[in-house]
């Protein structure tokens, strides 16, 4: 009688086991469904996570057009077009002026002449430029501007303004140059070691007699000594 007791007892156990599990189990929340340990496109994930890992940035390229360098071809260029591009003076705003034949010398700044030639006039007012530039051996010789001049290099560049000269000329040359003896605007007084003229009646000299010293190209109302000198003009002036 005890062991059909016993199989009873077993029997309401078992039932009773399994109905707690179906009621333990309705009550507990579904569980979440297991993922891939891989991406749609591949790339791992990391452990205890379901985020992609990050991923290293990763240099912007950027294309842009770039202007190619061109090569500056050689110009070859004339002596007149040269000369057609070299700074000149611009004496257009100062053109101080005087009726008659002589200039007139009014604080060291000559006026032209109204009777004399255009080419008298643009040598008086290029030299007015000048005036006040000291005294430099060998200036004006490398070019027409300097920065001081020389006798030889005053009187070429009253000549070059007057069309009369196309490039400096040293003392010794002035003995060679125009005409032989003194002309009605222009005269050039040369020697060996200096050179001095006289336009429009004014003296353009680069030594001061009052101090026997050089002190570069100016305007003198005095006249000097020209024994030993040879008296040159420019062919028709």
């Amino acid at each position: 009688m005890l062991r059909p007791a016993r199989f009873i007892l077993r029997t309401v156990i078992a039932v009773s086991v399994i109905s707690a599990s179906n009621v333990f189990a309705q009550s507990w929340p579904a569980r979440e469904p297991i993922y891939s340990s891989r991406t749609a496109d591949g790339g791992p994930l990391q452990p205890f996570t379901f985020s992609r890992p990050p991923q290293r940035a990763q240099a912007l390229r950027v294309a842009y057009y770039a202007p190619r360098t061109q090569r500056a071809d050689p110009i070859q260029s004339t002596d007149e077009e040269l000369e057609a591009r070299t700074p000149v003076l611009d004496l257009t705003d100062s053109h101080p002026m005087v009726r008659g034949n002589r200039a007139v010398l009014r604080n060291g700044v000559a006026y032209a002449p109204s009777n004399a030639p255009d080419s008298v006039k643009h040598a008086i007012w290029a030299v007015n430029t000048i005036c006040r530039r000291p005294y430099v051996w060998g200036g004006g010789h490398g070019s027409f501007h300097d920065y001081g001049y020389d006798c030889s290099g005053a009187v070429s560049f009253a000549l070059h303004y007057a069309g009369m000269l196309n490039q400096p000329l040293p003392s010794s040359d002035f003995l060679r140059y125009g005409q032989r003896g003194r002309g009605r605007w222009v005269t050039i007084y040369s020697r060996h070691g200096h050179v001095f003229a006289t336009i429009a009646g004014l003296r353009l000299d680069t030594t001061d007699l009052r101090y026997g010293s050089d002190v570069g190209p100016r305007w003198h109302l005095d006249g000097r000594d020209t024994w030993r000198f040879e008296a040159r003009h420019p062919v028709g002036l």
